[in-house]
């Protein structure tokens, strides 16, 4: 569905055309481009992508699901991605993995037997002895029919309630909702601080970042610190006994989240398994609590990915999945050694979905459900097509999942379709085609099932990019993003425009405006911009500076591979991973721009 971000749009070297002094543009193109979207210019057929475009990563290898490749050489101005871990598709150099890497486990071999969790589970606290297993992929589901209709919880509970975000409103509001982001009275922005990237000796995931209305929020290598707003001054800092692997998208109403990661600093290029979950309140700075659960062999299961839903934490692998209260880590429920399906994650926000999957590979049936967050009882349940291996979680309220249905996207975004689901009966309402050499959206169901960036899905429409394409003037390069009716699967004709040089990405939903970045050319700034839900009009919030030391941090953020949260005239750029090459001062953990009012 798309490739990696191409470098920054620049003109040819002639005489007295170019970029300013000290920038060079790219070389002589070599591969030919994706295809635009419905609706966008038609490229001229001699049209290529910059030089130094990556390919599509490699497709996972029978047997074994594997996170695809990152891209093997950045374009201009972009940080060198991060080497995958071990078990995906190797790299050139031969690297191992860094901190933070789950290992992929073997994959439960189905039993006969149910889902219901009502045999006593060893729940143990992080900080006990840990025998050691290799790491996994969460993601949740769950299947119908005999037992797998109930996850039997340790205790009962109400249903969900209204989920936070880490970036803001989810779509509530309806079409002509007003948005919360209000135009700044001068919409330029100024660098506010940058935050070195963390010395390290090999690739380590530093994915997960926050913002309240007091804090900004960012993982580091095995810690969590928040950062005054305006200032970047450390408000507080958690420290943990191993690597950070992951962190819940989500947070509850009252600003907790959960945190996945490895009980101890491991040997260097090996892991010691994701099997740590946590909560943090990210008001007062505290971990709230830590727990494992027990494996039944003297071990602990280890998991790849973990939400939050109402009240609920929920995590979430290949060895299936376990559930705890917020506030206090009390168990509700987790897998049993004879499940015959397993969890393999969840999705959180305003309703819990959990991706149970069923079979051996190739002959996967995934049953996308609607969950109770307290009891995992199952409200309601849609079986996808037999054979769909992976499936991604892009929105919960309305339930949107994005698959890869029989390998077509071809381009390692992972989609070619998404599915339109209704939360209540389980019945799908549309199956939407997205060909990955039209549209500019990537997920990672194979290892985040709620990994999915360039989508925002609110006013009962799917909002997406289109790859790029050439611009109206001679060597540029822009997208748009179009809108899809889930009601009737098809676009709306609503489009909004990147222009010339720029590429747009949605980044979520502001009542019935959709936040979106535009990535700029050589010689602007990003923007930051929101599109009437109704008109489609856009209307900047934030410009960040075109040259200097500012627009050279900017350059090294992309979209695909970076965090990027916007809230009143704030804007933070974040990066995934670090690497050995960040201590030479080129590269930054996050970014904060702001504007004066």
């Amino acid at each position: 569905m798309t490739q990696p971000p191409p470098p920054p749009n620049q003109p040819p070297e002639q005489p007295g055309f170019g970029p300013p002094q000290g920038q060079q543009p790219p070389q002589p193109p070599q591969t030919p481009p994706q295809q635009p979207g419905f609706g966008a210019p038609q490229p001229p057929p001699q049209q290529q992508p910059p030089y130094g475009a990556p390919q599509p990563p490699q497709q996972p290898g029978y047997g074994y699901p594997q996170a695809p490749q990152p891209p093997q050489q950045p374009g201009y101005g972009y940080p060198t991605p991060p080497q995958p871990p071990y078990g995906q598709p190797p790299n050139p150099y031969g690297r191992q993995p860094g901190y933070g890497y789950p290992q992929l486990p073997v994959p439960p071999h189905p039993q006969a037997g149910g889902r219901k969790n009502n045999t006593p589970l060893i729940v143990v606290a992080a900080v006990a002895a840990l025998a050691l297993v290799v790491g996994g992929i969460w993601y949740f589901a769950s299947g119908s029919g005999d037992d797998k209709k109930d996850r039997t919880a340790n205790s009962s509970g109400g249903s969900g309630g209204t989920g936070g975000t880490s970036g803001g409103d989810t779509g509530k509001g309806g079409i002509d909702g007003k948005g919360e982001e209000k135009v700044p009275s001068d919409t330029a922005s100024k660098l506010l601080y940058k935050l070195p990237a963390p010395k390290v000796d090999d690739t380590t995931v530093v994915s997960g970042s926050w913002l309240t209305d007091k804090v900004y929020v960012k993982s580091g290598v095995a810690q969590i610190s928040a950062y005054d707003l305006d200032k970047g001054t450390k408000q507080w800092t958690i420290k943990l006994p191993g690597p950070v692997c992951t962190v819940s998208q989500h947070t509850t109403d009252d600003h907790r989240a959960a945190v996945l990661f490895q009980p101890k600093m491991p040997a260097k290029n090996r892991s010691a398994g994701c099997s740590q979950v946590a909560a943090i309140d990210l008001d007062a700075g505290r971990k709230l609590w830590t727990k494992s659960v027990g494996d039944g062999a003297g071990g602990t299961i280890t998991f790849s990915n973990v939400t939050v839903s109402a009240n609920t934490v929920a995590a979430g692998g290949l060895q299936g999945g376990a559930a705890f209260d917020v506030a206090g880590g009390k168990p509700l429920w987790a897998p049993k050694a004879d499940d015959t399906c397993y969890d393999a994650g969840y999705g959180g926000g305003e309703k819990l979905v959990a991706v149970l999957k069923c079979g051996q590979y190739g002959e996967r049936l995934l049953h996308i459900q609607t969950i109770d967050p307290r009891t995992g009882k199952v409200i309601s349940e849609y079986k996808m097509a037999k054979g769909i291996e992976y499936a991604s979680v892009v929105s919960t309220n309305p339930l949107v999942v994005a698959a890869d249905a029989g390998d077509s996207a071809g381009d390692g975004s992972e989609i070619s379709d998404f599915y339109s689901i209704d939360n209540k009966t389980g019945k799908l309402n549309n199956r939407i085609s997205a060909p990955g050499k039209q549209y500019a959206a990537r997920c990672d169901g194979i290892t985040k099932i709620e990994g999915c960036t360039g989508l925002a899905v609110g006013n009962d429409r799917l909002y997406v990019p289109t790859e790029e394409h050439s611009g109206t003037k001679e060597y540029s390069q822009t997208n748009e993003i179009v809108a899809f009716d889930l009601a009737t699967g098809k676009q709306t004709g609503q489009r909004a425009d990147a222009g010339d040089g720029y590429t747009i990405t949605p980044l979520r939903m502001d009542n019935g405006n959709v936040i979106a970045y535009k990535r700029p050319p050589y010689d602007k700034g990003g923007q930051i911009v929101s599109i009437d839900g109704g008109s489609f009009k856009e209307t900047t919030l934030l410009e960040n500076p075109a040259t200097g030391s500012a627009r050279s941090a900017e350059s090294t953020m992309s979209p695909d591979y970076s965090e990027i949260l916007y809230s009143r005239g704030r804007l933070f750029m974040a990066s995934q991973f670090a690497d050995k090459s960040s201590s030479a001062g080129d590269k930054y953990l996050a970014l904060a721009f702001g504007t004066s009012s």
